[in-house]
């Protein structure tokens, strides 16, 4: 593994953390394929304020097994192989099951295990075969949660989506070290985007904030740095490991 000049796919990078990780590539030095579903202008804008050069855009259904291909083709033919897969695009819907009918609670549950696992898994299928064709190993960090750990009674498909993706990340991390693939996760705690900020300016935000002994939330750019180091060739031994960065508001043993 190289520690720059590596080729980068993001998925779900067209704003919030999915931009802090792209940015945080592009500036070790990385070429960035910048992944978006629907959100183009978005990605454009992501991939305009990248440093450096070498960066490609590639937009693509993730949940349609054929199109995850087509964005693992694209991005590797752009930049000419894969090197580092960060696994970061995902949904969050609200449906807690009280309040929630039956058709659109099994609709909310398809639709996070479409995006936040089967995609999840099967860009992982295809970079990884890139990866061990290349013969010079590689990278895959997934974006995963604190929820998956102490519950989300009113996004409950997210915390268990969330918990197979530590899974999947710690079965991959057994099957790729051969090939000199680490696999590893983060489990972010609450973190402050544009998705988020009308709950963090609202009613809730200080209960929110006082989640965390620190007072705050944290930042795609903390997420993003710890990411950065987990698919550096120093981190390699942490293959396996699920990170947790959540300002010590949740603390497992």
């Amino acid at each position: 593994m190289r520690p720059t000049g590596r080729r980068v796919l993001v998925s779900g990078a067209s704003r919030g953390l999915g931009r802090a990780l792209a940015h945080a590539f592009a500036a070790n030095g990385d070429r960035v394929a910048v992944h978006y579903a629907s959100r183009a202008d978005e990605a454009r804008t992501t991939l305009d304020s990248l440093p450096g050069t070498g960066h490609a855009l590639t937009g693509g259904d993730l949940t349609d097994p054929a199109g995850a291909a087509r964005v693992a083709d694209a991005a590797a033919s752009s930049l000419g192989g894969l090197d580092v897969l960060v696994n970061n695009a995902a949904v969050n819907t609200r449906h807690p099951l009280p309040d929630t009918p039956y058709d659109a609670w099994v609709a909310a549950w398809q639709q996070h295990v479409a995006v936040n696992l089967l995609a999840t898994a099967n860009l992982s299928h295809l970079a990884a075969r890139r990866m061990i064709d290349q013969g010079t190993g590689g990278r895959i960090v997934n974006i995963g949660s604190r929820g998956a750990f102490r519950g989300e009674p009113d996004h409950p498909a997210y915390g268990a989506t969330k918990a197979a993706v530590h899974a999947l990340g710690q079965s991959l991390a057994v099957s790729l070290a051969p090939y000199g693939i680490a696999v590893a996760s983060v489990a972010p705690g609450f973190f402050a985007t544009e998705r988020v900020a009308p709950r963090l300016t609202g009613p809730e935000g200080d209960a929110i904030r006082a989640q965390s002994p620190f007072g705050r939330v944290g930042t795609p750019e903390e997420i993003a740095a710890a990411v950065l180091w987990l698919a550096s060739p120093a981190a390699e031994w942490s293959s396996g490991t699920i990170l947790d960065l959540n300002g010590a508001s949740h603390l497992r043993t």
